[in-house]
């Protein structure tokens, strides 16, 4: 335009040179700069740049890859500058500072058409879906509304290929936590008239081309629709197609959108029935028939082509001209569309807007982006371009007020020096516009509204009004329809033509009554604002009317909100890539003033702050800590002015050091944990170390008195010995001189002869020497010769004796190994014990009988060994793992250096090579020692080798017993071989040793690669032997249960039973009996008799680990015994006899230890004369006889035995005549002959007893006693008479049926001795001394309670014994049993118990209720008239002999049959205290342990419980009563909360009360909903916990009801399980459970409140049934059933802490798996199968998978609350890195069962081939080698074969094939066929994945059903026919993902253009499950990397 002259030309500043990111820094501050900057940016592709805070936006017309996943994670959470710019950064600087100033933001994006203002919208509403975090649906939601809105308001322009031809503004909601909770869409000023006319380029709406396109055939044929081209409405602009756009792909993502956003199918077929109308209008001319709407078509041609209007009588109907029909129909077209895009974007918030709760205190932050139509200048503006641009104006305006003007003024007002930058201000274009009276806006409204109103007239108007301003351009002259507008971008010129028609927007009241008889409904609903509820046809507002109220509220939200600007700056007209029209992006720059913009930037302070939140903000950056915000107040200015940029630094500047401070806090804090922690050691150490340097000291101080006088007893003592020493030692001085001359002589005469003889022989042996040399030359030749000779013969010898040696049988070297040992049966040997011989006389034994040993009843289940996953628990890896030194795992055969393992001990590795040397002896590895010549077995017992090669020390450790190994052969061994004597030796030595681990070490190392017969063979005796006396370690039992394996035949599994056996009974406590050792021989159980008291003999087969237990059922069940309690096993030998009882006790021991006795009095072990008897022992007070008629007789022959042999004596002779008599009865009925007398009495009557009186008296007594006998005349049955001597004898003689215990008395009364035995039978507790006289006697009803001690140095041993007459603790071995034993007594008699006393006084007028005072004698009555279960039970007041209902908590229910003593009564009637004073005058000792007091929240409520309510009526009744304890249990329900903070809250009333049945009622609750009542609003609300915990404790306080006080210790174990107190009430509610720690829940709740705090996170939802129902039965652990997919099932414990990932691991311990990794926890239900998340809780899980499948249950069939069955599974979720073979127990019960149904679908693609190998290998797993079988194939061809190949070929040609593919296989078992199959299917790419059938609607290119095969390889799509992969998606391509109730949505690439899938299924929550982790384990792999 003007040339310049070279001296105006200047240096380029180096910021313009290659641009900056904020034009703030230009050097270059002129509209050159800002435009070289934005051009040098656009040709390096950087398309953002930022001014200040405002970010400037070029559209670069390509897709740039400036819009990943790895972009959003770059931006998030970073300051605005930070980065380069970028429209993630305002979208994060938005977020951030709606979070940080708790301030509603908003986003205007501004621009003309075509700039970018609609995708910089979308990347906005990405950016906040992905930094949201949730995946959820809401957001998808939001997202997917755009495809929507795109096509009903966007259309291609010659702009833009996607211009929005409307405005909306999208206001997303935001929870507080920063997740989006919703949004709403507000749109503007739809351009309605291009649905009937377009310029030429330009299109209709998206929505018309992409439903001709994308819609199926079907559907179109219904509609009448063919091509674009053929509707007039399509072709105005002569272009039907969009270069930029596929139209069929995005109908797929508008229906896609459409489903997502809650469309329903019927919404989606009026749409488009609507839309095909409209096309078909436009084709109207009034000639022929329309077919698109749903209305008369006689009715729609008058509509069109007729006018009605009113005069004032009458209608009058106006035929209209073509040109008015015309636009009448076009009207009508615009209307329907224009309504039908509102009523959409109604239905879009309907779905995705959430409304705001009612609670006031909610605060609901919310992030707006307003995308409004850009500033518009045709050839030809319209009313349309009008009203866009007013809007341009108005957010023109809002930007300059906020960046100008206020900001200016804002300096002002603080007085900041400041120089006014001018700027280019539009307000006088608004005042022309709409601000001013009789403005241009309010001028065609004005016209709008008079009927005469013409375009004309309103022009005319507007000149008169504005004509002489120089805003508006006035027409060129009268006829010119043109006006202008000067806009803030320039001069605008519009054609005043249709004006008013347009803003009118009204439709002829005919349309209208048109649409109110159509049969379309959402015709009518989108039409239903013109449409009143008469019928009368309503007024609609002018369109700049609504368009104006609508603008303004739009600006009064953006007013109110923080805004950021984007300004979109187009570069070219042509929408080509890489092309920058400079003078195109001067002129935008210039009117959205950019220049002034970055002056007032610069130059100005945007951030501005208070003083107060400044310093709140920042005071951290002050390195003073003066200046305190509490203190320093507004001491400076009110704000505080900021640039940009430094708020940028001092942010970062801000996060560094609060960072530091963070991590100086955390320093300071684990520096104070740590230091309180050894503060609190130390003293720990220091009182521990002061009590033991006491207790030394006063040791020491003892013990120096005790020195003392052991010193001067020993001077007098050394004195006087000193003195007699020295005259012994003289006169043995003379004596032994003398003797030692003596023998000197002797000797030396014996000398001189020895030597004369001696030399007479050696020279006569000289003599012959000579003669014999001579001799021997001459035979050397012959010598030789015959040398060779006998060489070859001698090795023939060798060989055939060899050969001879191998011949021999391994079972005749065993029975050469054992020749020593007789052939007997246990307990047969010898005489029997005293008193016993008389059932040896008369029973007949039986033959031992095979029974399996397996079979008896065990402990606890014995595991078989799985050998399959013992091939990695080789021996010779142990012995590489832990052997010493250069030790080796095979035989040898000397001695060792050191022993195999290491010892501390230096007396155990002396041990372990002794123990070496005895193996290698017994395996004859080791010569024996030969007996010296003359030296016999005298000597050799005198000179044990062994004992020379130990430590003397050593051999004094008892509890190792070597000491046994020394001088083991002294005593007699006559009659046994010295190979016996050996093996004695040997073998006690070995057992008795203590180091078991480096035994069976040493044997191993023996038996290995060991190839002498003999050796080997003794090796595995000795082996089997050790297994049967103790187990080895848990580190070896897997190396030796490998080792057993490869055993010599028969002895394999010989010992691997051994080992079960051992391991689950225990170690044995006695070496080896002579009856295992020939067990050891035959390998079958040991034959040992037992005999009854019925004379009976029994033989039965044990083995070395059976127990007394073992023995005692198997006899009860061999003899039907029922009745078992109190049956006991008992040994006897010699004078001595002693039980086992019926527990743990091993039979073998206690044999060992008969043949030990034997052994110590001379004789031989082998033929110990030992017995095993089965007696009853103890009664149960409730002993009926009549229940089991077996025990009732054996229990009588057990007593007429006691009487014979003075077992049982009576007082009075007369008793035993009656109990002879009786028997006599039993024997022989009404028989007396003289013979059966005398039977009788030698059966009864003891030997003693017949010597005082004669056998006949005696004969005569029974006799007459029989005769006058009452049964005899009554015919009484026998079996009557025996019960009848039981009983006798139960009461008779209590004491002889007792089970006793010793024990020592460590507290309690005084007693005559503190160490006595105590006596438990059916009577009470009794004490004895050792003399068996009575020290105390202790009846039921005065026991109150007994537990075991569970802390002090006595754990385990000591039992506290809780009675009426004190409180006793014991010491005693069996405490347990004590405790039990007197626990099952209590118990039983309580349950049978008739009587109770009153605890409190209870006055009643009704007589339904019983009136008692304390202390009196309740008789109950149990009837189903009241249950005790609800607190009430039916009793009988002894005293008044009235009955009536009893609460339970009033009485206390005594245990005892029989009415209670006086005695009884009278300590049960007095208080406690009186009960100790009366105690205390009579004892002596003061250890009496006393109970601590328990604790209340009486201390806590004082600071924290509410007041107690006044109840005027309550103290009008009782005057004197005590006001109200909130703090103790209460039977009334409360009206308040406890706790003060929660005052006024009614909700929580009395639950509590109801569950522990303290308050009742008629309505019968289920323990669950009573439970869900109390703890779900607590576990939602944590306010609420404190006040469960409170309201519990309270109802447990002076709790006497005991049903009561059980209900409420359940509902505490479950409450602390749950979620903990707070801090405040966790001290009160630890002490109350600490003083009840002799309750039986109270440790347990102590350790699961531990467990709650520590675990932090509480429980979501309330305790699951499983839970209740655990606790409910008090037991404490809780066991669940879980499922595999091979159908195996099993148990395990869970707790209420338990996590998904803990179980996880613990089934897969369990399992032995290799890793838990990739398994997980599924439930079934009957309708689903979900997935558990790894990180909930077990039971929050259960509940909430229940609980949605009881709801929605019920509300399918409408009924109540039900049970829901599930299962609990246990199976594979991914299969990453799984490799068949390499952890075999996953392949058989996971891999194998849940990869065979996807192969049998039909999910993998695979050959012919490989079908047939695969079914010949499910064949073999299915039937293993059967080959009969081969008939069934055609039967089970389904199992063998896909489904969907079942039809490739015949039947016959399966079966053939699969046969002959089995044939070729070589043989294999089951579970290697399982293995081949997944080694065959590994291969496939399919491998592992998990497959979803799904209904898909995004790509048109793929069928409606597809397969998605989710693996590591990512997601796949394939076709569920063919099987073809249609499309695969790497993880690293998922930039989205999210999911519904049925649907399922991912984003694969670009977030802008990426693909979208949306697919259909009922298994969306399983699928998102799998896709989620699938991620987080792909990205945690990258990380790694």
């Amino acid at each position: 335009d003007s040339v310049i002259d070279q001296e105006g030309f200047r240096p380029m500043h180096p910021t313009s040179v290659n641009g900056v990111d904020d034009m703030i820094r230009l050097g270059d501050l002129n509209e050159a700069g800002l435009l070289r900057n934005l051009l040098v940016r656009h040709k390096d592709g950087i398309i953002y740049t930022y001014t200040g805070s405002i970010l400037v936006a070029v559209n670069p017309y390509q897709l740039l890859p400036l819009y990943t996943t790895e972009q959003v994670h770059l931006y998030t959470d970073r300051r605005l500058g930070e980065l380069p710019p970028h429209v993630f950064a305002i979208a994060d600087s938005c977020f951030f500072n709606m979070r940080r100033n708790k301030k509603d933001q908003c986003c205007v994006i501004s621009g003309e058409s075509g700039a970018g203002k609609t995708e910089s919208t979308k990347l906005m509403l990405q950016f906040l879906a992905a930094v949201s975090g949730q995946h959820s649906w809401i957001e998808q939601q939001i997202l997917e509304a755009n495809p929507i809105l795109e096509a009903f308001g966007n259309a291609k322009t010659i702009r833009n290929d996607n211009s929005s031809r409307f405005g909306k503004y999208i206001d997303i909601n935001f929870t507080k936590g920063g997740a989006i909770e919703g949004a709403k869409i507000e749109q503007y000023l739809l351009e309605k008239s291009r649905v009937c006319r377009q310029a030429p380029e330009e299109r209709n709406y998206h929505i018309f081309y992409c439903m001709l396109m994308g819609m199926p055939a079907e559907q179109k044929k219904i509609l009448s629709l063919g091509n674009a081209s053929e509707y007039n409405y399509l072709t105005m602009g002569n272009c039907t197609s969009c270069d930029g756009r596929d139209d069929i792909k995005e109908y797929a993502h508008f229906c896609s959108a459409m489903k997502i956003l809650m469309f329903s199918e019927n919404d989606s077929w009026e749409i488009n029935k609507l839309l095909a109308a409209i096309l078909h209008l436009g084709n109207v001319h009034f000639e022929g028939r329309d077919q698109g709407g749903e209305v008369d078509p006689k009715a729609l041609e008058k509509s069109l082509t007729q006018r009605s209007f009113m005069t004032s009588r009458e209608s009058v109907t106006k035929p209209l001209t073509s040109a008015q029909a015309m636009d009448g129909k076009d009207a009508f077209v615009k209307a329907i569309y224009g309504r039908l895009f509102v009523w959409v974007v109604g239905k879009i918030n309907k779905a995705v807007f959430k409304p705001p709760p009612e609670d006031t205190k909610y605060v609901r932050q919310s992030i707006g982006l307003l995308d409004i139509f850009g500033f518009e200048n045709f050839n030809k503006n319209s009313f349309e371009q009008l009203c866009i641009n007013f809007a341009n104006e108005q957010l023109q305006q809002f930007f300059v007020k906020h960046v100008f003007k206020l900001e200016q003024d804002e300096y002002a007002r603080e007085n900041i020096v400041w120089k006014h930058i001018d700027y280019n201000d539009n307000q006088r274009t608004l005042d022309v516009l709409a601000n001013k009276s009789l403005n241009i806006l309010a001028l065609i409204d004005e016209e709008s509204n008079f009927p005469k109103g013409t375009d004309t007239t309103m022009i005319n108007k507007m000149n008169q009004v504005h004509g002489k301003g120089d805003v508006y351009v006035p027409p060129k002259n009268n006829h010119d329809t043109q006006f202008g507008i000067q806009h803030f971008a320039g001069v605008v010129h519009y054609d005043s033509k249709g004006f008013l028609e347009k803003n009118r927007d009204a439709l002829s009241t005919d349309l209208i009554q048109l649409v109110e008889k159509s049969s379309n409904k959402m015709l009518k609903q989108a039409f239903q604002n013109e449409l009143s509820s008469n019928g009368e046809i309503k007024r609609a507002p002018t369109l700049s009317g609504q368009f104006r109220q609508s603008l303004d509220a739009l600006m009064k939200t953006l007013t109110a909100c923080q805004p950021y600007f984007i300004r979109c700056i187009k570069p070219n007209d042509f929408k080509k890539p890489m092309l920058f029209d400079r003078d195109l992006c001067m002129r935008q720059l210039r009117y959205s003033g950019m220049m002034e913009t970055i002056r007032i930037r610069k130059a100005g302070y945007p951030i501005r702050y208070t003083f107060d939140e400044f310093l709140e903000r920042y005071r951290v950056l002050l390195k003073s800590s003066l200046c305190d915000p509490k203190v320093v107040r507004r001491n400076v200015a009110v704000y505080i002015v900021v640039v940009d940029f430094h708020d940028t630094m001092l942010e970062l500047e801000r996060m560094k050091e609060l960072n530091e401070k963070a991590l100086l806090i955390q320093r300071v804090l684990r520096g104070y944990k740590y230091r309180r922690q050894f503060l609190r050691q130390r003293s720990s150490a220091l009182v521990i170390q002061k009590n033991w340097r006491g207790y030394k000291g006063r040791k020491l101080y003892r013990l120096g008195f005790a020195r003392l006088q052991a010193k001067v007893r020993a001077r007098q003592l050394q004195h006087h010995y000193q003195q007699k020493r020295v005259a012994a030692v003289r006169l043995q001085a003379q004596t032994r001189g003398y003797l030692a001359r003596k023998e000197w002589q002797r000797k030396r005469r014996a000398v001189i002869l020895l030597q004369t003889n001696t030399r007479g022989m050696l020279a006569r042996k000289q003599v012959k020497k000579m003669k014999r040399d001579e001799r021997r030359e001459e035979e050397l030749a012959a010598l030789e010769r015959q040398r060779r000779l006998h060489q070859v013969l001698q090795q023939k010898k060798e060989k055939e004796a060899s050969t001879q040696s191998e011949s021999i049988t391994a079972q005749e070297m065993v029975d050469d190994i054992f020749g020593f040992l007789p052939n007997m049966v246990g307990g047969q040997e010898g005489q029997a014990p005293a008193g016993f011989k008389d059932l040896e006389k008369q029973g007949e034994r039986t033959r031992p009988e095979e029974v399996d040993l397996d079979d008896l009843p065990m402990v606890e289940d014995i595991p078989e060994e799985d050998y399959d996953d013992l091939d990695e628990y080789s021996f010779s890896k142990f012995a590489s793992m832990y052997f010493q030194g250069a030790a080796t795992p095979t035989h040898v055969r000397q001695r060792l250096r050191q022993p195999l393992l290491y010892h501390e001990d230096e007396g155990d590795v002396v041990a372990s090579m002794t123990v070496w040397w005895i193996i290698l002896r017994f395996m004859g590895d080791l010569p024996e020692p030969k007996l010296v010549q003359g030296q016999g077995a005298r000597g050799l017992r005198g000179s044990n080798m062994v004992n020379n090669s130990l430590d003397p020390d050593l051999a004094l450790r008892q509890d190792r017993r070597l000491s046994h190994m020394v001088g083991l052969d002294q005593v007699s061994t006559t009659g046994v071989s010295q190979q016996g004597k050996k093996h004695s030796r040997i073998m006690d030595g070995i057992f008795f040793s203590f180091f078991c681990y480096e035994i069976y070490c040493q044997i191993c190392k023996q038996l290995q690669e060991n190839g002498n017969r003999s050796s080997f063979y003794r090796g595995w005796i000795l082996l089997s032997i050790c297994l049967g006396i103790f187990p080895p370690t848990e580190r070896f039992i897997k190396f030796l249960q490998s080792f057993i394996r490869f055993g010599p035949m028969g002895y394999a599994p010989y010992c691997a039973k051994r080992l079960r056996r051992t391991v689950a009974n225990g170690v044995r406590g006695e070496p080896p009996s002579w009856l295992e050792l020939e067990a050891t021989k035959s390998k079958k159980p040991i034959a040992v008799s037992v005999t009854l008291m019925d004379s009976r003999t029994i033989s039965l087969p044990v083995d070395s680990s059976s127990t007394s237990k073992e023995i005692c059922q198997l006899l009860s069940e061999k003899v039907s015994l029922k009745d078992t309690f109190g049956f006991s096993l008992y040994v006897a030998i010699y004078e001595k006899v002693w039980s086992l009882g019926s527990g743990r006790e091993h039979v073998m021991d206690a044999i060992s230890q008969c043949e030990q006795e034997v052994k110590r009095k001379g004789g031989q072990e082998q033929h110990a004369p030992w017995r095993l008897y089965y007696r009853k022992e103890i009664f149960t007070p409730w002993h009926d006889c009549k229940e089991d008629s077996v025990s009732t007789d054996l229990i009588y022959r057990q007593i007429i035995r006691g009487l014979r042999f003075g077992e049982y004596k009576c007082d009075k002779d007369d008793d035993i005549v009656q109990l002879s008599a009786k028997h006599f009865y039993v024997q022989h009925g009404s028989d007396c002959s003289l013979d059966n007398a005398k039977t009788v009495v030698q059966d009864c009557i003891n030997a003693s007893l017949l010597e005082a009186k004669t056998q006949d008296k005696w004969l005569q007594m029974v006799s007459t006693a029989h005769a006058q006998g009452p049964y005899i005349n009554s015919r009484q049955k026998a079996a009557g008479v025996k019960a009848e001597v039981v009983d006798y004898a139960r009461q008779k003689w209590p004491l002889f049926f007792s089970r006793f215990f010793e024990a020592a008395k460590l507290s309690g009364p005084a007693l005559p001795k503190n160490k006595f035995i105590v006596a438990i039978n059916w009577t009470g507790i009794t004490f004895l001394d050792e003399k068996e006289r009575r020290l105390l006697q202790l009846s039921y009803p005065e026991v109150t309670g007994v537990n075991t001690m569970r802390e002090g140095k006595t754990f385990g041993q000591s039992v506290s014994l809780l009675t009426l007459k004190g409180d006793f603790s014991l010491n005693a071995a069996m405490a347990g049993n004590i405790a039990e034993l007197v626990h099952m007594f209590l118990g039983g008699l309580r349950e049978r118990s008739q009587y109770a006393v009153a605890l409190q006084e209870v006055n009643q007028d009704d007589p339904t209720f019983l009136s008692f005072k304390k202390g009196e004698l309740i008789v109950l009555i149990k009837d189903d008239e009241l249950t005790v279960g609800r607190g009430w039970i039916k009793g009988k007041n002894e005293r008044t002999g009235k009955t009536g209902a009893v609460p339970i908590d009033a009485i206390l229910v005594l245990p005892t049959l029989t009415k209670p003593t006086n005695e009884v009564m009278s300590l049960l009637n007095l208080s406690p205290d009186q009960r100790k004073s009366i105690m205390a005058a009579n004892q002596k000792e003061t250890g009496t342990v006393e109970r601590v007091a328990p604790v209340s929240l009486k201390e806590f409520s004082y600071e924290y419980f509410r007041q107690p309510i006044k109840d005027v009526n309550r103290q009008v009744i009782s005057k004197n009563v005590a006001p109200e304890r909130l703090w103790v249990k209460s039977r009334e329900p409360i009206k308040q909360p406890l706790l003060k903070k929660l005052a006024g809250n009614s909700e929580l009333s009395h639950r509590a009360c109801l569950y522990m049945g303290d308050y009742p009622t008629k309505q019968i609750q289920s323990p669950l909903e009573l439970t869900d009542q109390i703890f779900g609003p607590a576990t939602k609300d944590e306010a609420l916990r404190d006040e469960i915990y409170c309201q519990i404790m309270k109802q447990m306080t002076s709790n006497n009801n005991r049903f009561s006080l059980e209900q409420g210790w359940q509902l505490l174990w479950l409450c602390c399980g749950l979620f903990p107190p707070s801090q405040s009430l966790l001290k009160h509610t630890q002490r109350f459970l600490e003083s009840r720690r002799r309750e039986p829940l109270a440790p347990d709740c102590l350790q699961r409140l531990q467990g709650s705090l520590r675990y932090m996170k509480p429980r979501k939802l309330p305790p699951h049934q499983v839970e209740i129902d655990a606790i409910q039965q008090n037991s404490t652990q809780i066991f669940h059933k879980v499922h595999f997919p091979n159908d195996m099932e099993e148990i395990f414990e869970v707790n209420t802490s338990t996590r998904i990932r803990d179980l996880c691991q613990t089934i897969s311990t369990k399992l032995q798996l290799v890793s838990s990794d990739g398994f997980s926890i599924f439930v079934k239900t009957p309708d689903k199968v979900l997935s558990l998340n790894d990180s909930d809780y077990f039971f929050d899980s259960l509940r909430q998978i229940t609980d949605w499948s009881k709801k929605a249950k019920s509300v399918k069939e409408g009924g109540g609350p039900m049970n829901m069955s599930y299962l609990v599974f246990f199976m594979r979720k991914l299969w990453f890195n799984v490799s068949p073979g390499r952890d075999l127990e996953a392949d058989l019960i996971f891999h194998y069962p849940q990869e065979l149904p996807k192969y049998l679908r039909g999910y993998h693609r695979c050959t012919k081939e490989d079908m047939v190998n695969i079914g010949a290998l499910l064949f073999r797993v299915k039937f293993n080698n059967d080959k009969t079988q081969f008939v069934l194939i055609p039967k089970m061809l389904k199992d063998l074969v896909p489904n969907d190949m079942l039809k490739a070929m015949s039947t016959t040609d399966w079966q053939k094939n699969i046969v002959a593919a089995y044939n070729k296989q070589a043989s294999m078992t089951s579970e290697e066929a399982s293995l081949a199959f997944l080694k065959v299917v590994c291969r496939w790419p399919t491998f592992g994945c998990a497959f979803f059938e799904v209904k898909q609607t995004s790509d048109p290119n793929f069928p409606d059903i597809v397969r998605i095969a989710i693996s590591k390889q990512g997601v796949s799509i394939i076709h569920p026919k063919t099987k073809d992969v249609l499309a695969t998606h790497p993880f690293n391509r998922i930039a989205n993902w999210c999911s519904g109730s049925t649907y399922f949505h991912i984003t694969v690439g670009n977030l802008v253009k990426g693909n979208k899938i949306l697919c259909e299924t009922s298994l969306v929550k399983t699928f998102i499950t799998v896709l989620f982790v699938c991620l987080f384990l792909f990205f945690l792999l990258l990380t790694c990397n």
